[in-house]
């Protein structure tokens, strides 16, 4: 895969607006673990794979385990997520594939069981914005970085 092109050099004042961003998106309270579980679901829904090498880094950093980070694309199948994590998760499912989901009532019922309004609305905006780097990364190929022997052969 060859990167398209690099959208911050090309529009340096577009990464800026992205990362004030998500620097409000860091700092809204919700669990450091919460939000990389979030980032990860909505990078594997649209396939960032830039985006998944990051984010599944910074949840190690945060303190979750493999088993979790591995199996957070079936977390309806596993016990190891509580129900807040179920209904952040079903959020994200809801909003990153809204023109699917419609955002549907059960899921956002699921989710004013575990969350009060303000950190739904904190939890919206961090769905909102991975879902935009996901898609400045995938729309312009961005390869994540990773060591020369680890490459597969072209």
């Amino acid at each position: 895969m060859k990167p398209r092109l690099e959208a911050w050099k090309a529009a340096p004042g577009v990464l800026k607006a992205m990362q004030d961003l998500q620097k409000h998106v860091d700092n809204s309270g919700l669990e450091k673990s919460l939000q990389e579980l979030v980032k990860i679901r909505a990078s594997q829904i649209n396939h960032c794979a830039f985006c998944l090498h990051m984010h599944t880094r910074d949840a190690v950093a945060a303190g979750e385990t493999m088993d979790r980070i591995n199996l957070v694309a079936a977390w309806r199948h596993s016990p190891l997520y509580n129900e807040r994590e179920r209904a952040a998760l079903a959020w994200t499912e809801a909003v990153t594939l809204i023109a699917d989901t419609h955002a549907p009532d059960e899921d956002y019922e699921m989710l004013k069981g575990s969350f009060n309004e303000e950190e739904m609305v904190e939890l919206t905006l961090l769905i909102t914005t991975i879902n935009a780097w996901n898609r400045f990364q995938c729309g312009f190929q961005a390869v994540h970085p990773m060591k020369a022997k680890n490459a597969a052969a072209a």
